[in-house]
């Protein structure tokens, strides 16, 4: 059976007793933790930044999946990767074409494992160029800036094109969905092709979180 990442999303969680939901998705099964980052430019909301995730990082034993919705990833990269990024995720439509390989090879050369993510709207055939070079492709199922939005079923399409790609090219990246994942829409996710589910409010806030993630892990 596949092993299926459950990410679950901070932006859904209550800060107000963050180590008690570290806790409680970490001793449910959650392997990586995801925080969203939003600019307020790139996207159009604010979330949380380098200190949220500094105090975060070595607070549970889950790996540290961040993903930067902003709008220059090249400068501030290394400031999340130095705050405890395990996994640094950046917006393909952030940065300048001929600079995406850079940004990339930056965050590589950090120690850091890397991934391009693309909103709805986004062709995935545009980030085939970087596969070899990526440890993860996250595939956006909203638009992305808010939590709670429907999921999208053209991410499926993507899903599906980008799995057989990696396959057919012997590689190792994972693909890695976020937007509308409960476990409806996780099932389709994995059925297509994708490896991690990140979800926010189907997880956090709920009585059964527990079950949540196993069944998640189980689809």
């Amino acid at each position: 059976m596949k092993n299926i990442i459950v990410s679950p999303s901070l932006l859904s969680a209550d800060f107000t007793k963050i180590q008690e939901e570290l806790e409680l998705v970490e001793n449910a099964g959650a392997e990586w933790l995801h925080f969203d980052v939003m600019d307020g430019h790139f996207v159009p909301n604010i979330s949380f930044g380098v200190p949220v995730l500094k105090s975060i990082a070595h607070k549970h034993h889950m790996l540290n999946d961040v993903h930067i919705m902003i709008s220059d990833p090249l400068f501030y990269a290394p400031k999340f990767i130095e705050a405890g990024a395990d996994l640094l995720t950046f917006h393909f439509e952030a940065v300048k074409r001929k600079n995406v390989e850079t940004v990339i090879d930056m965050i590589k050369s950090k120690s850091c494992k890397v991934g391009i993510s693309i909103k709805p709207k986004t062709d995935v055939k545009k980030i085939y160029p970087y596969l070899d070079k990526l440890d993860v492709v996250l595939i956006m199922s909203v638009e992305p800036g808010f939590g709670g939005q429907a999921f999208m079923e053209s991410a499926l399409d993507k899903i599906s094109k980008l799995r057989k790609t990696i396959d057919r090219r012997h590689l190792s990246t994972l693909i890695e969905v976020d937007g509308g994942i409960n476990d409806v829409t996780g099932r389709k996710c994995i059925e297509a092709g994708a490896d991690i589910l990140v979800a926010g409010s189907y997880i956090f806030g709920q009585k059964d979180l527990d079950k949540r993630i196993k069944e998640l892990k189980r689809l």
